[in-house]
């Protein structure tokens, strides 16, 4: 019986080994891998405001009235400076990791005022609005810093002026109308989020941007006062306009995943 008793024992053991060698390995687990936000987009629609400073310059002169010569006068370069507001709105696509190009259209209101003279005669010009539009492409040089440069067409309204003398400050008689004259700009800037700053602030950009903008020559009525009769000769105007401006800028799409 004790026999038997030892061969049952000794079956058990071996009959438990054999099952436990063909059972397959526990399986092994592991931590699961980290979930990585996908970089938000500069692809999509955004608008701006902001304020600046700037400076204009003009070529400056007195022709007869329909396209005649310069008459007893020396073309000088003149100008003036001043503060504005600024808006505007684009949209951008993010053509890879690090390129964008977007399309964008803006205005500038304020006063760059400045002076400008010719026959012994001095008058006060005032740049009072301006308008773009037109498109930029630039470079990521991080994900949330964009640098850019820009280009297209602009208009910009100018006050009307009345004369005085240039030497004794008294009114001459003469004056000129307000006036409109176009032409073009090109300029560049940096764009970047806020939160590199330290703050949370998702969709929200500071840009600050350099601009040029040329435009074409304007031959403008010199008038007499009180009548404005035509005196036979027009005022030659050709505006140079620099700016700077810093502007807060709202993304509207900024939380959405990258689109490589």
């Amino acid at each position: 019986m004790k026999k038997f008793a030892l061969a049952l024992t000794a079956l058990a053991a071996f009959t438990g080994s054999a099952v436990a060698a063909d059972l397959p390995p526990a399986p092994a687990y592991s931590r699961a891998p980290a979930v990585v936000a996908a970089p938000p987009s500069w692809t999509g629609f955004y608008i701006f405001g902001g304020a600046g400073g700037g400076v204009w310059d003009a070529d400056t002169g007195v022709s007869v009235t329909g396209g005649g010569p310069c008459v007893l006068c020396i073309a000088n370069r003149q100008g003036g400076d001043g503060y504005f507001g600024t808006a505007g709105a684009g949209y951008d696509w993010q053509l890879s990791q690090r390129w964008v190009f977007g399309i964008l259209a803006d205005g500038q209101f304020g006063s760059l005022k400045g002076s400008v003279s010719a026959l012994g005669l001095v008058a006060t010009e005032k740049l009072q609005d301006t308008w773009a539009a037109g498109a930029r492409v630039g470079y990521l040089v991080a994900p949330m810093v964009f640098s850019y440069v820009n280009a297209g067409y602009t208009g910009s309204d100018w006050s009307g002026t009345t004369a005085v003398s240039q030497f004794s400050g008294a009114p001459a008689g003469f004056h000129t109308g307000g006036f409109s004259t176009q032409g073009w700009f090109v300029g560049g800037g940096v764009e970047n989020n806020l939160d590199i700053f330290g703050l949370s602030a998702p969709g929200w950009f500071m840009k600050t941007e350099y601009r040029a903008a040329y435009y074409d020559s304007k031959n403008v009525n010199i008038l007499v006062d009180g009548s404005n009769a035509q005196t036979g000769f027009d005022a030659n105007f050709k505006p140079l306009v620099q700016t700077v401006s810093t502007s807060l800028v709202y993304r509207f799409n900024w939380t959405g995943p990258a689109r490589y």
